[in-house]
């Protein structure tokens, strides 16, 4: 099928096996909610498709290609949206924002990215001035502005207001129409019409990993 593909995904952390036997699928256009209880997995997992982290078993696929033997195909179809925000405290919005687009080559979107977030007013402001919702807000406008077809986003709605939650919506529902891919993990309410959930709690492992999962 096109689209991004889990086949039997196991994650190891240190010593612990976090989930195991993970399926997913979702073609161009869908959307998969992550839920669970903390500790569950939903960030490993993010972290595991964004390829910060190895799979103990399984692979990814996306329209067909085997990630694990393409790792530069890899990288250019995932933004990653982690806790953290990544704004470079020196560098201005727009200089941030900038860059990303230039690095993903979709240069002409970083004025776009910043607008959908809000964030035309602030394009000279260093980040080290901005409040956390701002600094959210910028995070996001990098996501945007790089035009990747995966989204992976770790709690975006944190700091945000009623009116970036709105603007980050209409982001998703754009991402999505143009054949965009959502992967979320959100414990505030987020609308993304039509998205599958996937509960890492039905993933816990019970024993050991058996011969086949570790092969």
């Amino acid at each position: 099928m096109t689209g991004l593909v889990g086949i039997r995904l196991s994650c190891r952390r240190s010593e612990r096996v976090v989930f195991t036997r993970l399926d997913f699928s979702i073609e161009s256009g869908g959307a998969l909610l992550l839920s669970g209880p903390n500790g569950s997995g939903k960030s490993s997992l993010l972290r595991l498709i964004a390829g910060l982290i190895k799979p103990f078993t399984g692979h990814l696929e996306y329209e067909g290609t085997r990630l694990q033997d393409d790792p530069a195909r890899h990288r250019e179809i995932i933004a990653y949206l982690g806790h953290q925000d990544a704004v470079k405290s020196m560098l201005t919005v727009g200089e941030s924002t900038r860059f990303w687009a230039g690095l993903y080559d979709h240069p002409s979107d970083a004025h776009a990215a910043m607008a959908a977030m809000g964030l035309s007013d602030l394009a000279d402001t260093p980040g080290r001035f901005l409040s956390s919702g701002q600094r959210r807000r910028a995070a996001l406008a990098r996501v945007i502005a790089g035009g990747t077809p995966v989204w992976l986003l770790d709690e975006p709605t944190v700091g945000l207001d009623a009116k970036s939650i709105a603007a980050l919506e209409s982001a998703l529902a754009a991402h999505r129409m143009r054949g965009g891919i959502v992967l979320a993990a959100t414990h505030a309410p987020i609308a993304l019409p039509g998205a599958a959930e996937l509960n890492l709690a039905e993933f816990e492992p019970q024993g050991f990993l058996d011969d086949a999962d570790a092969a």
